[in-house]
């Protein structure tokens, strides 16, 4: 193998332990808008990147439900699409569309944060808003205009 090729990428790799197979990616490509020049009309480097979640052979049922869970608002029929057309080349969108959906798929993956145990507010912090208010008080009642006794 020549030491300056690129590594192969069976998949698409989110996590550790889960990537997800190129045959469960589907690619659609459309002319993309913007500026371009004369190239714009004849290139396709807009890039739609879908990933069918609900039937994925690669996701767990704990997964599966997580993901269909967390990204339900941009599922249409259990399937996830990344539109990418910020970049003038087709490899480049394509690359960029890779990169989100792992960003998504990842994010949802992870587990829910730990719950917010309620606690109560120090001493300190309690003396420091009280005095704080006395001080605020104080400038208020300078600014008024002297009373006559």
């Amino acid at each position: 193998m020549d030491a300056m090729a690129a590594p192969l990428r069976p998949g698409l790799r989110v996590t550790s332990g889960l990537t997800i197979p190129d045959a469960e990616l589907a690619w659609r490509f459309s002319r993309s808008s913007g500026p371009g020049g004369q190239g714009v009309n004849t290139a396709d480097s807009r890039v739609e990147l879908s990933w069918d979640v609900a039937c994925s052979a690669v996701l767990t049922p704990e997964q599966r439900a997580r993901l269909l869970d967390r990204l339900a608002s941009r599922l249409v029929g259990g399937v996830v699409t990344i539109a990418a057309s910020e970049h003038r080349a087709q490899l480049r969108n394509r690359d960029a569309a890779r990169e989100r959906l792992a960003a998504l798929v990842a994010a949802a993956l992870r587990p829910p944060a730990p719950p917010r145990r309620d606690t109560k507010p120090t001493r300190g912090s309690k003396e420091r808003r009280l005095a704080a208010k006395r001080r605020r008080t104080d400038v208020k009642q300078l600014r008024q205009r002297p009373r006559d006794v």
